[in-house]
């Protein structure tokens, strides 16, 4: 027996959730495949519980700041990891139930199952039965790669952080993008010994001046970063591990390994050959801007396709889709341009828009860049030194903004209204006219001449 629908969603993540829910909304009849816990990677493996444990690293570094503020702590506490673990699974479990409550309200069937192409329109799943809908959507996500290098298996990838019931002593952290640094300054914050080995470079999407800036902060609180590093070999046993290079160095004994290498998009076993859908050499499923693969009916968001990893991005997305096939908007699609992103580091860095070396490359001599930095004003009541940055990127006579960044404490909550302003054509000339809240590090931005 074959199960009609309007629109079948594979995975319920952030993006497969968002249009299954949007276009149920539309009236349309839907079904979800995910034969894994709703929410996908960022409720489950990714942003809300990394930024719980962030949130646990902020905290333990604030014991120390109050003790140079004069509060009378001997020492530092220590984090009670198994408190921590079920508080932070108790969370997680609430938001899985509340999706889960959304889409029954919503009229929308949840299979979980995961389901692979017979045909553009009919889909079987694993335990046998068929559905078949004129619109499918992938939505599958992606996972931690996995290398085919001896010892791989004595480290953990990035899933298998949240399941730690301690700090290791000393940690090696493979890679150099945001999910590597995020994890090494929040472990390191947690106690850990951090070495972090790179093979290229250091948070390649954001300003490279502000990433420098970052990883001489972290440099200087004593995580140790080795560039130009390719990791070969693993060696040992668990919980004493030693890394090979390629000129055949020795890094360590480490008793824990993280390896942050790259994404891999859960796109094999969905039989997109046998239907028509192309990817790209990394698996990638290839869409144009209005999320459509080159298959009539079958459209694809987030992970799995290769564009910007972000749970905002994926759920934009996904309700432009659901928009444009149920919305009675045949234009309706997400603009990439501008997107906010903020790295979860010590302290955090954050961007929208260019960085200054985009905006030369686009904008040539018209660019010019504005920066700034201080300390701000928690930290230097306390007598610390260590400065924040901003850092504005314009272009043309009229000096529109293309690009804003900054790193320091509050990064994360500051950016979102610039990030507004910046889409809606923002100029230098708006931000020094308006009138700043004072004190705030939100400010410095106003004062950029």
């Amino acid at each position: 027996m074959t199960r009609r629908f309007d629109l079948i969603v594979l995975g319920a993540g952030s993006a497969g959730l968002t249009v299954a829910q949007r276009a149920a909304r539309h009236g349309a009849r839907v079904a979800v495949c995910d034969p894994g816990a709703l929410g996908g990677t960022c409720v489950n493996r990714g942003c809300v519980p990394k930024k719980a444990l962030w949130f646990a690293a902020q905290w333990a570094q604030s014991q120390a700041l109050a003790r140079d503020y004069g509060f009378a702590l001997a020492r530092p506490a220590a984090l009670d990891w198994k408190r921590f673990r079920r508080q932070r699974d108790d969370y997680i479990a609430g938001i899985r139930a509340r999706y889960d409550r959304r889409l029954q309200e919503a009229g929308v069937a949840l299979i979980g199952e995961a389901a692979r192409f017979l045909a553009p329109d009919l889909l079987e799943l694993a335990g046998g039965g068929r559905l078949a809908a004129p619109q499918v959507v992938i939505a599958t996500g992606a996972r931690p790669r996995r290398l085919e290098l001896p010892g791989f298996g004595l480290g953990m990838v990035s899933d298998d952080v949240f399941a730690l019931e301690r700090a290791p002593a000393r940690l090696a952290v493979v890679g150099g993008g945001y999910v590597a640094m995020e994890f090494a300054c929040l472990l390191h914050a947690l106690g850990c010994g951090v070495d972090l080995l790179v093979r290229g470079e250091l948070l390649g999407n954001f300003d490279a001046e502000l990433v420098q800036h970052l990883a001489g902060r972290m440099l200087a609180r004593g995580i140790r970063i080795v560039m130009q590093t390719e990791v070969r070999a693993a060696h040992g046993s668990a919980g004493a591990v030693r890394l090979e290079d390629q000129t055949g160095a020795m890094h360590g004994p480490y008793d824990a390994v993280l390896w942050t290498v790259g994404r891999v998009p859960n796109s094999d076993g969905l039989g997109l050959d046998g239907i028509g859908v192309a990817t790209d050499a990394g698996g990638h499923v290839q869409v144009d801007r209005y999320q459509a693969t080159g298959v009539p009916g079958i459209a694809a968001l987030g992970d799995v396709t290769g564009r910007r990893a972000l749970t905002p991005v994926a759920v934009a997305a996904g309700y432009a889709l659901a928009e444009r096939l149920f919305g009675g908007k045949p234009q309706s699609r997400f603009d990439y341009e501008a997107i906010p992103s903020v790295a979860f580091t010590d302290p955090p860095l954050g961007g929208v828009g260019l960085t200054e070396a985009q905006a030369r490359g686009r904008h040539g001599e018209a660019v010019r860049v504005y920066t700034r930095s201080f300390v701000p004003l928690q930290l230097a009541v306390a007598g610390r030194e260590e400065r924040s940055w901003t850092k504005l990127v314009c272009a043309g006579g009229d000096e529109r903004v293309v690009g804003l960044h900054a790193l320091g404490p509050g990064v994360d909550e500051l950016l979102q209204g610039y990030a507004v302003a910046l889409r809606q054509g923002l100029r230098r000339r708006d931000l020094n006219a308006a009138v700043a809240i004072h004190p705030t590090a939100a400010e410095e931005l106003l004062l950029l001449h």
